[in-house]
């Protein structure tokens, strides 16, 4: 029993070890899609632009279709609403990073909060709260 914890323990080390060293390797990096709704609805507002989930899903659409992107992006952190969206015929963005060879990842914290008698403005609300 011992010994097979043990065989588990090493194949997720290797395992994570190989996908730290995919994620940054030569000349790639992450690519931070985790604007919040609201975040994203105020920067559409700015520009005059409908602030809807369609128009969300089509800028995100644009981003993970982006010509050459495997060449400089090798992960992308998702927001929740963009880990579950579909394209408009039903495929999934995460199966497209996937099939890119883009690792999908999930923004765990909260945003930002202001605690309690803290002098500074903000501070990170970290929590990885199930997404499920």
């Amino acid at each position: 029993m011992v010994k097979t914890a043990m065989v588990k323990t090493a194949m997720v080390k290797t395992a994570m070890v190989k996908t730290a060293g995919a994620l940054v390797g030569a000349g790639r990096g992450l690519l931070a899609m985790d604007e919040s709704t609201p975040t994203c609805d105020r920067r559409f507002a700015a520009g005059g632009i409908p602030r809807n989930v369609q128009t969300r899903l089509a800028d995100r659409e644009l981003l993970i279709t982006t010509h050459g992107l495997t060449d400089y992006v090798s992960g992308a952190i998702l927001y929740d609403e963009t880990i579950r969206q579909s394209y408009r015929h039903g495929r999934s963005l995460v199966d497209r990073l996937n099939d890119a060879g883009i690792f999908p990842g999930i923004k765990v914290d909260n945003g930002t909060t202001r605690p309690p008698n803290a002098d500074r403005r903000h501070a990170d609300g970290s929590a990885a709260a199930p997404r499920c």
